[in-house]
């Protein structure tokens, strides 16, 4: 901190302009005095300066240059504890002049007060963010606040001509820079501060910084891979529909619901990926997940998904807020029981803006492409293929606590289901999605627990030509799905977790065939690397 206390007085004794609006009407003696002070401070004679400034003085107790110059006469020599009561009377006499706030706010910064040159330095910039090395303490006070994002506001908006102040100012950008999750531009600024003054005392860590920048993207672990098991317990299999006594009777509901549903099972999944080109500013990766459910009751519904993803990622910085753009292709294939169920290639575009160390933005456009099969062709039903195009756009608000201990979340989005006018008129929709989530981790045993709310709104295009069986092609479907997740994670040594779910979802239709309730719970050991 000396160094910096150093380049201190050296801004001082370089900043003495006051607003000529705190000049008397008409010259007195001691106008005479302070302008014979100034002409030696400029040649640097501090005692004659001095001299004629307390004559002043002595004449005008609260003439403002007078005090104004006597403080910067105090701080040029070093002596900040009598510099700070002189600058504090002017500062008195005339409370809007940008410049006694400055001299004033320097002198606490250099005596590291920094909680008392904060609110002076902030007001100065804010009249004039140009004033010669202003930028520079106020990023300072900024950054040492975590204050990442107006750090780099300030640093980017100040201006100095001392070159020191210019290569400190380019270390600590590198530094917000870095701490922002940009390492291409802070190793970027880190080298420009070595180039203005290649041989200060800062050269060496500035190298230093430089260097663990650019190794610890390189060091950055490329291979991660997990390994989950685990028992589950399904109360709705077959998604049986609720019994609605206010409603029609549909016969369909009750044949459906006299099959067996309820059944115990086991869970098992694997997830790797692998980052196999990475700059300071790309990204590349491929990805590889497997996930089985054997329904011991109803093996019918075993469900078997492979899942193999490709993704880009660039990070940037947007108007000076850090952001990444990632581009995703995606294929999964799912088999139910023994027979090939569904196939689907996405493609997705996102993009992450983050605000502040507390607050970041999602906002994403998916295309999907579905293809349902069927065993047997000729059994398929007029109006019922599934398969299709989905459409969606969107956006999720993250605000985290605690270093991501916990956090809160909020989304939309809207898509478009489209099967096709003629083969899958049954199934096009319009569907708007609102989500909220949230994580608290508990200061005992740091179990995390997480809670998932999603709920989809749903209205078809057609009038279902099938449904209900009382009267078909009556209604236009419309559905409310609510899914509802709590989820509890225990951290256990050598890299496993233990966690608990339990998930119930409710599905409300002005059909009664799709109205059902369904509870999922869960329990499983998670292995990660």
């Amino acid at each position: 901190m000396s160094r910096v206390v150093l380049l201190v007085w050296l801004v001082l004794s370089l900043v003495l302009v006051l607003d000529p609006a705190t000049a008397a009407a008409q010259t007195t003696e001691a106008d005479v005095y302070v302008a014979q002070a100034v002409l030696d401070f400029d040649d640097r004679k501090y005692d004659a300066a001095l001299e004629n400034l307390h004559r002043a003085l002595a004449l005008e107790p609260d003439h403002v240059e007078a005090l104004y110059f006597t403080g910067a006469v105090y701080a040029a020599q070093k002596r900040p504890d009598l510099a700070a009561p002189y600058l504090e009377r002017a500062r008195a006499k005339s409370p809007k002049d940008p410049s006694i706030a400055y001299q004033l706010g320097l002198v606490y910064f250099a005596q590291q007060q920094y909680d008392r040159a904060e609110p002076l330095l902030e007001e100065a910039f804010r009249a004039n963010p140009e004033l010669d090395s202003l930028g520079y303490y106020v990023g300072f006070l900024r950054y040492r606040k975590k204050d990442y994002r107006g750090a780099l506001a300030a640093f980017r908006e100040g201006r100095s001509s001392d070159p020191e102040i210019q290569q400190l100012t380019r270390f600590y950008t590198g530094l917000a820079l870095g701490v922002l999750g940009l390492p291409g531009q802070a190793a970027a600024e880190v080298e420009q501060a070595i180039r203005l003054a290649p041989g200060s005392q800062l050269t060496g860590p500035a190298e230093r910084l430089r260097d663990t920048i650019v190794a610890s993207k390189d060091k950055d672990r490329r291979f991660s891979f997990e390994a989950r098991v685990g028992f589950t317990y399904d109360d709705n299999v077959i998604v049986r529909p609720v019994e609605d006594t206010s409603a029609p009777i549909e016969p369909l509901v009750a044949e459906i619901r006299r099959h067996k549903h309820e059944s115990w099972g086991e869970l098992f999944g694997l997830n790797a990926s692998y980052v196999w080109w990475r700059t300071t500013d790309w990204e590349a990766s491929i990805g590889y997940s497997f996930f089985t459910t054997y329904q011991n009751a109803l093996p019918a519904f075993n469900v078997v998904s492979n899942l193999g993803t490709a993704s880009l990622t660039y990070k940037t910085a947007l108007s000076q807020l850090p952001a990444q753009v990632s581009l995703q292709y995606a294929y999964d294939d799912t088999i139910l029981g023994t027979d090939q169920f569904l196939q689907r290639h996405t493609v997705s575009l996102s993009g992450v803006v983050i605000e502040s160390a507390q607050h970041f933005t999602q906002g994403f456009f998916r295309f999907q492409a579905k293809i349902f099969e069927s065993v047997d062709q000729a059994l398929r039903v007029a109006n019922e293929n599934r398969s299709g195009d989905n459409y969606m756009v969107g956006f999720l608000h993250y605000i985290r606590f605690a270093e991501d201990r916990h956090y809160l979340k909020g989304g939309y989005q809207f898509d478009w289901d489209d099967t096709g006018k003629a083969e899958g008129r049954n199934w096009t929709y319009y569907g708007q999605r609102v989500n909220f989530g949230g994580q608290y981790t508990l200061p005992w045993w740091a179990i995390r627990l997480k809670f998932d709310l999603d709920v989809h709104f749903r209205d078809y295009t057609y009038k279902n030509t099938i449904l209900p069986s009382y009267a078909p092609g009556s209604k236009w479907r419309q559905d409310q799905e609510l899914t509802n997740i709590v989820r509890a994670e225990l951290p256990l040594p050598a890299n496993f977790t233990l966690a608990a779910e339990y998930q119930v979802t409710r599905d409300f239709s002005n059909i009664e065939v799709y109205s059902y309730i369904r509870n999922v719970a869960s329990l499983s050991l998670v292995w990660s690397y």
